[in-house]
């Protein structure tokens, strides 16, 4: 049994593995992560909308699960993933692996245009921070995910998080340069 834990502007006791995009990361399904710090920074403040917390327990025994690390394999499904390919791994219960920082899509579009090899772009997007996402991509799996409580972010949480993530995105902008300089030799 796990925690974990997703952020949003709702309470969501009841996840909907079929609402999520068809072309983020891993495909289609609810994503969580085990890190609460990570979760309170992926949501983005919106106008008039409070952000929550949802908190939930993972009992991953008797899933079929798949678990990626930064590498060739893990850089082909999210590429394809995030290009709406047909997902070679809709029948796994869990996806477990590194969130592709959002910046993919210009990485991606870089290589697709020519401009960077797979191995490349491969380098590029193991810049930065190692976060782990977790996506219940079957019924089976949200059945085995029991929601918790929600809890509200308070104003203070929200600006915290918001300067981890611009610190975190500058050190990542300045590495992702240093790695493209590398590229010109």
């Amino acid at each position: 049994m796990i925690k974990v834990y997703h952020a949003g502007y709702f309470e969501i006791p009841q996840p909907d593995i079929h609402r999520g995009r068809i072309n983020a990361d891993f495909g289609q399904g609810f994503y969580v992560t085990a890190d609460y710090e990570f979760a309170g920074g992926w949501a983005r403040e919106k106008t008039g909308e409070k952000i929550y917390i949802n908190f939930y327990e993972l009992d991953e025994e008797g899933l079929d699960i798949l678990e990626f690390n930064r590498d060739a394999d893990w850089f082909r499904y999210v590429f394809s993933n995030r290009r709406s390919m047909p997902d070679v791994h809709a029948g796994k219960d869990l996806v477990i692996g590194p969130i592709a920082n959002d910046t993919i899509y210009n990485t991606m579009g870089i290589m697709t245009s020519g401009f960077l090899s797979d191995e490349e772009a491969l380098k590029l997007l193991c810049v930065g921070p190692l976060y782990r996402q977790i996506v219940l991509k079957t019924q089976k799996a949200s059945d085995r995910l029991r929601f918790v409580k929600a809890e509200e972010l308070s104003e203070e949480v929200i600006r915290k998080n918001i300067k981890r993530v611009k610190t975190e995105e500058d050190e990542y902008l300045q590495k992702v340069a240093e790695v493209m300089k590398e590229f010109d030799t």
